[in-house]
């Protein structure tokens, strides 16, 4: 099976290393500096304090209590010293269990509040950034992304602080205790700067492909789970499950390609501290031998050296982890800086408390530039008048609804309700006061209480019933095990169609919207069902405006108006009388349906 997947997050970001994306990262931070200063203070006192002065103890006891020049050891000095040094090990081994804790405590608050900002920000984004974007990929970005910075915000930054500081001051201590000696062992470390820095890009490249690769297969994820009985209706099974196992094995390819580029930085760092200790003992040595040094000196040396490389081998797994990290934070802030294609203005008023009249002033309206979904359309509903919407598939009908519901702006134009340009308030006010109910009913995880609720949450258990009682749903409700607190799962699998369709009627309703909007709403339930909920809503329509878009004429008879679509354009309009004394598209599209009915 031949298969290629396209998505707009699917090139690469090519741009330099950028600091201010790694700064905005750091930003999360700052609510916790003063824990973050905690730690620094307690590593610095006790931690590296502790870790510079062990080896100047052991020096000291090597050259004055073991083998002083004087030739007379000191017993009670070496226990003295001992005593020290395990006062020492005593207080790093706390300092070093507290900042674990803390970090880690530090690291999670921040990802909690990293993931949050982000969810937040797509909810706010429009339907134009979910139209090109699987649910997979943008799945990726809140979860997996978000989780590889774990490690770097956990204990990264601030044990690179740390390091850095005890990197300084074991510099500072070796070239006091011998200058020459100190800067022989540290003339390797511009080499290794230099190597390393060559691999920097290569790594970074490498981990973005790692991340789109991973993108790509948890968005094929979520396809194959959504349309599982497409696949086996149509028994691609084999088929789906050797184009995964190709996405899986280049996934395995480019992780494979990036985690080798990246173990080249332990190597390199390996082979540098090698060669500054054999420069070390080798110089050490011959200093000795000519006096200029005592062993004790040596012994701290070495002790130091070993300190020494301990840090920088941190910093350069550290720095590894920001290249790989890097690659999320560019795809996170790629999302955090997205716009809403359907902003709210600064200066948006709250929506008063509607009547329900809606007015479409030469509305024109293209999901892609270059393509209109709809020219040239005017139309005056008043308030609790029901309008239907009819047409062929595509003549405009549901765009119509979404900019009503203001979920895409109007191209040229202007939608009024009360008056009030939709484009003048608050999104929340405006929604708040639109009931919609959709063909494709989504039914949420959690009781079926819950999801009648949804639209409206301090709705009584009371108002609920009677909701449901309104569409016909409470009969089959109070038939499941534990009626509305029947726990249904995602997307609401367990229940038919119709089922589910109630469901949504009766949340709609609940909300006890103004302007109420059901888009093929009746599709999906059986005739019988739907000449029941015809008899309801004649009642509950009742004092609310409606808009009604139905391919099933028989819904919209009763409609106060009918408009007619063609090619996104209104082509007629009246009531159900009216239209049919004269010839034109509604009398078509009903002596149509009644011959295919009849047939």
């Amino acid at each position: 099976m031949s298969r290629k997947f396209v998505y707009q997050d699917d090139e690469l970001i090519a741009k330099p290393f950028n600091w201010k994306q790694m700064a905005r990262i750091l930003g999360f931070i700052k609510p916790y500096r003063f824990d973050v200063a905690k730690v620094a203070v307690v590593m610095t006192v006790f931690g590296m304090m502790t870790r510079l002065a062990i080896p100047l103890l052991l020096s000291t006891a090597i050259d004055r209590a073991i083998r002083p020049a004087n030739g007379e050891g000191s017993v009670s000095l070496l226990f003295a010293l001992a005593a020290a040094m395990l006062v020492l090990y005593g207080l790093r081994w706390w300092s070093t269990h507290y900042t674990i804790n803390l970090t880690n405590t530090i690291g999670q608050k921040v990802i909690f509040d990293l993931r949050s900002a982000l969810f937040r920000h797509i909810q706010s984004l429009s339907f134009r950034f979910f139209d090109k974007r699987p649910a997979g990929s943008v799945l990726v970005r809140v979860t997996n992304d978000v989780n590889s910075l774990q490690d770097m915000l956990s204990n990264g930054v601030v044990n690179s602080i740390i390091d850095i500081l005890q990197l300084i001051g074991i510099t500072i201590i070796l070239l006091v205790l011998n200058f020459k000696l100190g800067l022989a062992v540290m003339i390797t470390v511009p080499i290794m700067f230099f190597v390393s820095s060559s691999l920097r890009k290569r790594i970074r490249h490498a981990w973005q492909v790692v991340r789109i690769k991973q993108s790509r297969i948890n968005s094929h994820l979520n396809e194959s789970i959504q349309g599982i009985k497409v696949t086996q209706a149509f028994a691609q099974e084999n088929e789906n499950k050797a184009f995964f196992d190709d996405m899986n094995k280049s996934n395995i390819r480019s992780w494979n390609y990036a985690s080798a580029l990246n173990q080249l930085f332990g190597p390199v760092i390996e082979v540098t501290s090698a060669i500054g200790t054999l420069i070390l003992l080798l110089y050490g040595t011959h200093l000795i031998q000519s006096g200029a040094m005592t062993v004790g000196v040596l012994v701290a040396f070495v002790s130091y050296v070993g300190s020494f490389w301990e840090p920088i081998t941190r910093l350069g797994m550290m720095y590894s982890q920001l290249l790989i990290s890097m690659s999320s934070v560019e795809r996170i802030f790629e999302y955090m800086d997205e716009k809403p294609a359907v902003p709210e203005r600064e200066d948006a008023i709250r929506m008063p408390p509607l009547e329900g009249g809606v007015r479409f002033e030469n509305v024109s309206f293209g999901y892609e530039a270059d393509r209109l979904a709809l020219r040239g359309i005017d139309l005056d509903v008043k308030p609790g008048t029901s309008v239907a919407l009819v047409g062929h598939t595509g003549s405009g009908k549901s765009t119509i609804v979404n900019l009503l519901c203001r979920f895409y702006d109007v191209t040229d134009g202007s939608v009024k309700l009360d008056g009030v340009d939709v484009r003048d308030v608050t999104l929340e006010s405006l929604r708040s006061q639109v009931g919609i109910v959709l063909q494709d009913t989504f039914i949420f995880s959690g009781t079926i209480r819950d999801n009648i609720r949804y639209g409206r949450p301090d709705a009584t258990d009371a108002e609920v019933e009677a909701a449901a009682r309104s569409v016909l749903a409470h009969d089959f409700i109070s038939q499941l095990p534990d009626g509305y607190d029947t726990q249904v799962q995602e997307r609401g699998s367990a229940l038919s169609v119709g089922q589910r369709q109630l469901l949504s009627f009766a949340r709609a309703l609940l909300a006890d919207p103004k302007i109420l909007i059901l888009d093929e709403a009746t599709a999906s339930i059986d005739t019988e069902t739907e000449l029941r909920i015809q008899e309801a809503l004649g009642t509950l329509l009742q004092g609310r405006t409606s808009f009604i878009v139905a391919h099933r004429l028989s819904t919209i008879r009763h409609a106060d108006n009918i408009v007619v679509l063609d090619h996104g354009v209104i082509v007629e309009q009246g009531n159900h009388e009216e239209l049919m004394k004269r010839p034109g598209h509604y009398r078509n599209l009903v002596d149509a349906q009644y011959r295919f009915l009849t047939a």
